[in-house]
């Protein structure tokens, strides 16, 4: 088998693992990644592609398990828990069930906020000082409310948490969000405006990340699946692939909603499940949003680009049950159809899903593994991977020796979870 060297070998090509790749690369060191399949071909493929600051605050809070207990009985509905039995996922549920509570809120909140908003600078940046061609347009983010009952909610525990994290947000009357967007049904209920958050096409941003690892002289070996690690003296040796046998003087996990699986094979039990989300990408409707939107009632996710439409979110804990689910696709057209003049583009191009990484506290894993002296884990970002992707990279290349972190690395740690 061949063997070959670099300073960093970085496992998972999504955004987190290119990212990473990058600013390591920027700093001098050198790099390989080892990609499954294509470079972006995850999640960082299908999801809605939107840059957001504005979510900052977990879905763990009080009264969150009942609204996730109460999903198993509908199928469509837009946070889905399958009943099948499963000791992984209830585990995972019993650990999220406990951090559902305002004192965990409020921690979680403040961590998510921190990388989202470095993030949100740094991606500016990076677009425009590096070129990338993925459709980046700065211009925020409006949920829409058709009822009263969920603006209320969100009012309390989503506009006036933004305001105490300094995050800008607008409340906005059902005339003035018809004005703004006239791509909405009337009656409009009112609406919320976040002006700080953006949006790009998130597999073309995979995309121009990873040409910008290769011209840096970053190694990406696609095709490549992880088989089994070679571990002595407390450290990750080499890495056995399908393209064959590769080696680190360190190791960064950024394997998303895999990581579990691979992390196994390390003897980590990561506290972690895969949250399976839907997208339906469509040729551009004649009347075509604004702006990319939140239909709050029916949860559904709208982004708008020159090159296409796209209809996505929803939350599906099935495990790692592959495979569309019509239902939950049709609930996404359900949602639209109910909000927008023109819900669907004339042709759709794809139907899509995906395993968004999990974790229990709603925090993402950054940081050295406490079990393997060499090993950092970059991981578990769950809905947000595109829109705290350069605040890891950055971070990641920072605590594997390449400078001084920028963000306060303890809230990311493993070691909270004794990994």
């Amino acid at each position: 088998m061949d063997a070959s060297r670099s300073d960093v070998l970085i496992l998972g090509g999504g955004v987190i693992g290119l990212a990473s790749a990058y600013y390591l690369l920027q700093a001098g060191a050198s790099v390989r990644v080892l990609e499954q399949g294509t470079p972006g071909c995850g999640s960082s493929h299908g999801n809605c592609g939107t840059i957001t600051p504005s979510h900052a605050a977990p879905l763990a809070m009080p009264g969150m398990v009942g609204v996730a207990l109460r999903s198993m009985f509908r199928a469509d509905a837009p946070l889905y828990l399958n009943p099948r039995p499963d000791p992984e996922r209830l585990r995972w549920l019993l650990g999220f069930a406990r951090r559902c509570n305002w004192r965990d809120f409020e921690r979680a909140t403040r961590a998510r906020s921190a990388i989202l908003q470095r993030s949100r600078t740094l991606l500016e940046t990076l677009v425009r000082e590096q070129q990338l061609d993925c459709e980046f347009v700065a211009g925020g983010e409006l949920y829409v409310y058709r009822g009263r009952a969920q603006m209320e909610a969100d009012e309390r525990h989503h506009a006036q948490v933004l305001d105490r994290l300094g995050i800008a947000v607008e409340r906005l009357r059902g005339d003035e969000v018809e004005q703004m967007e006239p791509a909405l049904l009337p009656g409009v209920a009112g609406g919320l405006f976040h002006p700080g958050d953006a949006q790009l096409r998130p597999n073309r941003y995979a995309a121009e990340l990873a040409r910008r690892v290769r011209e840096l002289g970053g190694v990406i070996e696609s095709g490549a699946r992880i088989d089994q690690f070679g571990l002595q003296h407390g450290r990750i040796s080499h890495v056995r692939t399908t393209r064959g046998v590769f080696h680190g003087e360190q190791v960064v996990m950024a394997l998303g909603a895999w990581s579990p699986l691979l992390g196994k094979l390390l003897d980590l039990r990561l506290p972690m499940q895969p949250g399976k989300g839907y997208s339906i990408t469509y040729t551009r409707p004649e009347l075509a949003p604004r702006h990319a939107l939140v239909l709050r009632e029916a949860a559904v996710c709208v982004t708008t680009w020159g090159s296409g439409y796209r209809l996505g979110s929803t939350m599906e804990f099935s495990g790692y049950a592959e495979g569309l689910n019509r239902t939950r696709l049709d609930a996404l057209r359900r949602g639209a159809a109910a909000a927008l003049r023109e819900p669907e583009g004339p042709e759709v191009l794809e139907e899509w899903w995906g395993w968004r990484p999990m974790s229990m506290d709603e925090v993402p894993l950054i940081g050295p593994s406490t079990r393997w002296s060499n090993l950092l884990l970059a991981t578990a970002h769950g809905m947000l991977g595109v829109s705290m992707s350069a605040a890891t990279g950055e971070l990641v290349a920072a605590l594997a020796g390449r400078g001084t972190p920028a963000l306060d690395p303890a809230p990311y740690a493993p070691a909270r979870f004794g990994l």
